[in-house]
């Protein structure tokens, strides 16, 4: 009973803190939010050589990235590891599936190999990012401008999008003295999760050895 009522505890705080009402806080968002995708637009019409109705470099994917780097700061997920290796590792294999697939004309699979890789791959790598699924499927399923783009998609709209995201992030979260862009905090926790891993390591190393010696013993012993 104590444990359940802990437990009801915890998740009240967090629905608590999830859902605090700061106007200053919003604006930031709103001001990170509207600089990153605008400038993408901007870039896309004015720099490009498509045109306006192609929409290559405004893909679906970097909308949900702005609402994790912008409106979730503190999130394991929206950490610039996360949202560059996130994207670009699910670029590079929704195209590879693509162009392995699409001589087959099978749409639901080679959606569904793209994001179910892209996953696993993000979760090897330690770069999960729930939009880089959707580069990946945005790879399959994109307009013919998109399709013909091949491993240029990786390069644009992938990585010019990221990169001004990223910049943008970094400019409006570090201005409020409440917003921090990486979260600092998050990456102390993850280098003393490493060594921590990393001693446990030598310990079951040490371990084994002394195991290794005393059965060795043992054997001339006998």
């Amino acid at each position: 009973m104590k444990n359940l009522h802990r437990r009801y505890r915890v998740v009240k705080y967090i629905i608590y803190r999830q859902t605090l009402v700061n106007p200053q806080d919003h604006l930031w968002t709103f001001i990170g939010a509207f600089l990153g995708i605008g400038i993408i637009g901007f870039t896309h019409e004015v720099f490009s050589s498509f045109s306006v109705s192609d929409k290559v470099f405004l893909i679906g994917s970097f909308g949900a990235s702005a609402v994790l780097i912008y409106g979730a700061t503190n999130s394991p997920l929206a950490q610039p590891r996360n949202l560059i290796g996130g994207h670009l590792i699910s670029a590079f294999i929704g195209v590879s599936v693509y162009k392995l697939l699409s001589s087959f004309d099978i749409l639901w699979l080679n959606a569904a190999l793209a994001v179910s890789i892209s996953i696993i791959a993000m979760q090897c790598t330690k770069t999960l990012h729930p939009p880089g699924g959707a580069t990946a499927l945005i790879a399959n399923l994109g307009t013919p401008k998109v399709l013909s783009l091949g491993y240029f998609y990786i390069l644009y709209p992938v990585s010019t999008g990221v990169g001004i995201l990223l910049l943008i992030a970094l400019i409006t979260n570090n201005l409020p003295r409440d917003r921090s862009y990486p979260n600092k905090q998050l990456f102390r926790i993850n280098i003393k999760t490493l060594a921590n891993e990393n001693n446990w390591n030598i310990r079951r190393i040490r371990t084994r050895s002394n195991r290794g010696l005393l059965q060795r013993n043992n054997k001339r012993l006998r």
